[in-house]
């Protein structure tokens, strides 16, 4: 575990933190990621106090996670991620800048009038790019990504504003998130035509969200990109937290508590649930844990995106990646309960052809 701040006003990194941590390759490029990333999308706002932040992002770092995954509108309120990070990246990690991998995106509802309501416009999309940078007091991020496809805009604006960000060295590499398999390939084709390469997408993807194994794995593959999983455990509904119930403090019962809903936690999702929390407990993991270690057991996949709203959850999901392997028998039982469970909030953007 990493010094608190009480412990010491300067954070020193823990010597062995490459140790442990599996890096896997981006697809064809030249970059790898941990096989677990941390997701700064719920937990990092406002509404959460900065040193339990702090001790997150340390706690990651300190296991050998350096790359952390933004959005412009990430909070609450939207922005706040973003300006917490800028911070906490000043007080904390300014040092280890040349080891961490930064990504934010552009996409989704931003700020007033009819250039914030998002997609992919030129407009949209590079100012959305110029604010993120300086919340987070960055000359770049690392990954910038498209965030959803955009219906109404010509996918050749959105390729050129994302080839922009690149040429302007406001961004080394671009990604999208949540296109389908039809947009990943043409998107990518445009992209090349800008001599940029399409580096990586990240989907939703679970084991009750299981839409990318229908094209959109086969479409990376073919295009050398690399796949980063977000909602690896279904907004918590993949952890023993609603296995006896929905406790008093469970997400779903806050307002606007984030993308789980009552409708998710059916009857048959939770029986499911429990079912594969039996198979975890026979492999010595929790169901997180489990759940983790089968979205990354496809080599397709680079990482896994983790949430947290303390270091503890980090520790644990980490401790996945000490049982990666799973036996045929294994596999087989779990396809048995790991079925579509209506979870996808994402799809309609996914689907669109």
């Amino acid at each position: 575990m990493p010094q608190t701040r009480e412990d010491s006003m300067t954070y020193i990194a823990a010597e062995n933190r490459y140790n442990d941590m599996p890096y896997r390759r981006t697809g064809r490029s030249g970059l790898v990621l941990p096989a677990l990333s941390l997701g700064l999308w719920h937990n990092f706002g406002d509404s959460t106090p900065i040193d339990t932040q702090r001790a997150m992002l340390r706690t990651a770092f300190d296991l050998g996670i350096n790359h952390f995954d933004l959005a412009n509108n990430y909070g609450p309120p939207y922005g706040s991620a973003e300006i917490n990070f800028g911070r906490l990246l000043r007080e904390d990690f300014k040092h280890y800048r040349d080891e961490l991998i930064i990504s934010s995106k552009a996409g989704w509802d931003m700020w007033p009038g009819p250039y914030g309501q998002g997609g992919g416009s030129r407009k949209y999309v590079l100012a959305s790019l110029d604010q993120s940078l300086q919340r987070m007091g960055l000359d770049y991020v690392d990954i910038f990504y498209s965030h959803r496809f955009d219906p109404d805009t010509p996918l050749e604006e959105t390729a050129s504003a994302l080839a922009t960000a690149v040429q302007q060295g406001k961004a080394l590499y671009i990604g999208i998130s949540s296109y389908s398999g039809a947009k990943t390939r043409e998107i990518a084709a445009l992209l090349k035509e800008w001599k940029v390469p399409l580096l990586i997408h990240q989907p939703a993807y679970n084991l009750l969200n299981r839409w990318v194994e229908k094209d959109l794995l086969d479409a990376t593959e073919e295009l050398g990109a690399g796949v980063i999983a977000f909602t690896a455990l279904a907004q918590g509904l993949l952890s023993d937290k609603y296995l006896n119930g929905v406790p008093k403090d469970a997400r779903v019962n806050r307002p606007g508590g984030g993308s789980l809903q009552a409708s998710h936690l059916s009857e048959q999702n939770i029986a499911h649930v429990r079912a594969l929390n039996e198979i975890a407990q026979r492999r010595g993991q929790s169901l997180a844990q489990m759940a983790l270690a089968w979205t990354l057991r496809d080599p397709r996949v680079t990482s896994a995106l983790i949430g947290a709203s303390r270091p503890e959850q980090i520790v644990e999901n980490v401790g996945a990646l000490k049982n990666l392997a799973f036996s045929p028998e294994e596999l087989a039982e779990i396809d048995s309960f790991a079925v579509e469970g209506g979870i996808n909030l994402w799809e309609k953007p996914s689907l669109a052809e």
